[in-house]
């Protein structure tokens, strides 16, 4: 009988639920549209972005992942423009990136394009295997 050949490496970096620790890191460093800004005129308020059609791909099962992402913050100098984070947002669809590092990144990336005094995302992702999850990201970070 044939014996298989098996990639040692793969083997070693991964566990008998099929679970590989580099999954983790899969999405983070991926290159992405930018998020244009414009110029706050007013100091003094919040603003709040809802998506509701957010997807992305699970990089272990490579199925797709739904869910609704929530944008709130306090503007300084810059604001977001609406139509390049959705165009921002669409680049996460082919993308293979635990939902978890996709709102941290997300929030990572409004805050290095406009600086806000504050920020908060949080990801409300449909029903996967009979569980919901809910993800907050907060700037700054403590």
């Amino acid at each position: 009988m044939p014996v298989a050949k098996v990639n040692t490496a793969a083997a070693r970096s991964s566990r008998a639920d099929g679970y590989a620790p580099e999954l983790a890191l899969k999405g983070l460093r991926s290159a992405m549209p930018a998020i244009d800004t414009w110029p706050n005129q007013y100091p003094g308020y919040e603003i709040k972005i809802e998506c509701p059609e957010f997807t992305s791909v699970c990089p272990k099962t490579g199925l797709p992942d739904f869910g609704t992402l929530i944008l709130r913050y306090r503007p300084d100098k810059k604001c977001v423009e609406l139509k390049s984070f959705k165009y921002y947002l669409l680049a996460y669809r082919p993308m293979g990136i635990f939902y978890e590092n996709a709102v941290n990144r997300v929030l990572d990336d409004v805050v290095r394009a406009t600086r806000p005094l504050w920020a908060e995302l949080t990801g409300e992702f449909n029903a996967r295997g009979g569980m919901r999850s809910t993800i907050i990201a907060r700037y700054p970070r403590k």
